[in-house]
């Protein structure tokens, strides 16, 4: 029986485990490294690098030692791969010196992370998409919540006055602008009104019809979703400014008449 080197206590046991398996099946199999060189189709040279634990085996010269000792190609296949997965970082460990780069060892895999790694960066690269997903969600939750915070505190501001305001529970409508001009005057297909009172934090038709007309005016209040909102506000007193009427962002006749009237750009 051959009189094996003694391996490095630091070595992973993954990596011993492989070794010792690799020894064990040339001590069983009678055939000196030369015999079994020979019959794997790798050097002698190339087995004593790998039988004393300087290289990594290839997956073939596993596989056919396997066969030369007769064991199971599978099962110490697996034993090569839980190597692999350690061998890299071991000899990091074992040779490194601070300032130097090893070199690639004779006899290693290709470039490149093992397999195992590989799945490893895959399921981390995974988890972080999905905490970010998280993340961006928490988020949305935030703002809306705050949005409707901001539009309960303009409620309370603006009196009692409005039949229709914005309520912090509202679930957000968005309407479709259906222009059309009849009797020289334009409609959205949402409201007929030309003198209701629409000022901040007035929801409703009547709103969307004015936001219709607005950006047909070529003043963008956002959204079509009925809410006059600050967007909205700050449309209504530019339209006003045009026209020359008084700029305080409520909607009257005068702005209905205007909004109405208006040519576009």
């Amino acid at each position: 029986m051959s009189r094996w080197k003694e391996l490095p206590a630091e070595q992973h046991p993954h990596i011993r485990q492989l070794i010792v398996r690799l020894r064990t099946l040339k001590d069983r199999s009678g055939l000196s490294t030369q015999q079994v060189a020979a019959r794997t189709g790798y050097s002698a040279k190339s087995w004593q690098r790998y039988l004393n634990g300087r290289s990594l085996p290839p997956r073939e010269a596993v596989e056919a030692m396997a066969r030369v000792g007769g064991d199971d190609p599978d099962r110490l296949l697996v034993l090569h791969e839980m190597a692999a997965e350690h061998w890299a970082e071991d000899r990091v460990v074992r040779t490194r010196v601070p300032g130097d780069v090893p070199p690639a060892a004779p006899g290693a895999p290709p470039e490149g992370p093992p397999p195992g790694r590989t799945q490893r960066v895959v399921i981390g690269s995974l988890a972080v998409a999905l905490a970010l997903s998280v993340s961006v969600a928490v988020v949305l939750a935030v703002r809306l919540a705050e949005a409707r915070g901001a539009l309960a505190d303009a409620r309370a501001g603006a009196g009692g006055a409005a039949p229709a305001v914005v309520s912090e529970t509202m679930v957000p409508v968005h309407y479709t602008c259906r222009l059309e001009q009849r009797d020289g005057r334009w409609y959205a297909g949402l409201s007929r009104t030309t003198d209701s009172l629409l000022a901040y934090t007035y929801v409703g038709p009547a709103v969307a019809e004015a936001q219709c007309l607005l950006r047909r005016a070529g003043f963008p209040p956002g959204d079509i979703d009925g809410i006059f909102g600050p967007r909205t506000q700050r449309a209504v007193q530019h339209i006003q400014e045009r026209h020359g009427l008084v700029v305080d962002g409520v909607i009257g006749s005068h702005t209905w008449k205007a909004l109405r009237g208006a040519e576009a750009p």
